[in-house]
């Protein structure tokens, strides 16, 4: 019997034939379903294969909420309610600005305490000083994952190998029982599992010193984060990760952004060892006879002035997410 009429609907990103025939209601989903699943490039064990390089499209990077276009250093303009960009970007015009973005929170919240809500908005305002990112430390979890730089997976049957092109940095993620770290890292301590075709990881032992994104949100040495990796195609990953932190959040929040696999016939990840490019950025100040004095250009020149910060404080280089001793601050 053929069916009276079809329909072509998209349910969650798979194609799905939708039909009405005299023996009732009938749905492909469940087919396109399998369709997907047979799609999956899978390991001799049976395990979806993540092996290969990735990247995320998302401007999760620059803010993990939603937000419109901003300066990323910004100064009050002709108007006080709408800012322009300050003197450090000010050259730089169309790509001093935030590129305006969808969030990634679920509920588009994440739930800070008072004291570290104040902090979250004092990172924004110094970003340009406090971004770890700018300095070239290692990224941290989840950060790594949605950085706008390639990275490869490296599958085996007892770990999982990420290599990352920013800074170098890289992580293993153990499905076998292994010791814990005997101390805290940028990257974290990852063990994983499987359920059905989702990788899991439990990722613990982190230092207070990496961010979320170049908005300022940030956590404390008590994260924890939980991954979960699902392929939604041969070229796809749905990547999640639920954040935890009691000494900053009131609520454990989640994120989500898909990963898409490299399709060039070269895709490969290149040395971006950035360490080396921000030295001047780092110690410039400590040098005897200052390199960078001044710049200029068509229509304007920009003159830097170094600043040695005043006792310790020439020494430092992170700022701690750990609350401080009094938390009603």
């Amino acid at each position: 019997m053929k069916p009276l009429f079809r329909d072509l609907a998209l349910i969650a990103g798979t194609a799905v034939i939708v039909g009405f025939s005299s023996y009732g209601f009938v749905s492909t989903a469940g087919l396109a379903r399998d369709s997907v699943a047979t799609q999956i490039k899978r390991t001799a064990d049976g395990k979806p294969d993540f092996s290969g390089i990735w990247q995320t499209t998302s401007t999760a990077n620059w803010d993990l909420q939603t937000h419109d276009a901003r300066p990323m250093v910004a100064q009050p303009g002709v108007y006080p309610d709408v800012p322009v960009l300050a003197a450090p970007v000010v050259a730089l015009g169309t790509v001093g600005w935030v590129p305006p973005g969808l969030g990634v929170v679920e509920g588009d919240e994440i739930s800070y305490q008072e004291w570290s809500k104040e902090r979250k908005e004092e990172n924004a305002v110094n970003w340009l000083d406090r971004d770890p990112e700018l300095k070239c430390y290692m990224p941290g979890v989840p950060r790594a994952m949605y950085l706008p730089y390639p990275f490869q997976i490296f599958q085996g049957t007892n770990k999982i190998m990420m290599i990352f092109e920013f800074a170098n940095a890289q992580r293993t993620i153990s499905l076998d029982k292994v010791e814990k770290y005997p101390g805290d890292a940028y990257m974290g301590y990852s063990a994983g599992h499987w359920e059905g075709d989702t990788l899991v990881v439990s990722v613990t032992n982190f230092t207070p010193y990496t961010w979320f994104d170049r908005a300022g949100d940030f956590h404390s040495d008590a994260l924890h984060v939980t991954e979960r990796y699902t392929p939604i195609g041969r070229d796809a990953i749905r990547y999640e990760a639920t954040i935890e932190d009691s000494k900053v959040f009131t609520r454990p929040w989640k994120i989500s952004v898909p990963l898409y696999r490299r399709l060039e016939a070269d895709a490969q990840i290149l040395d971006f060892r950035c360490i080396e490019h921000v030295e001047e950025t780092l110690y410039g100040h400590l040098r005897k006879q200052q390199l960078v004095k001044h710049w200029e250009g068509r229509t304007m020149a920009v003159d830097i002035t170094r600043k040695i910060p005043p006792g310790e404080e020439v020494y430092d280089r992170l700022w701690s997410g750990n609350p401080p001793e009094d938390s009603s601050k």
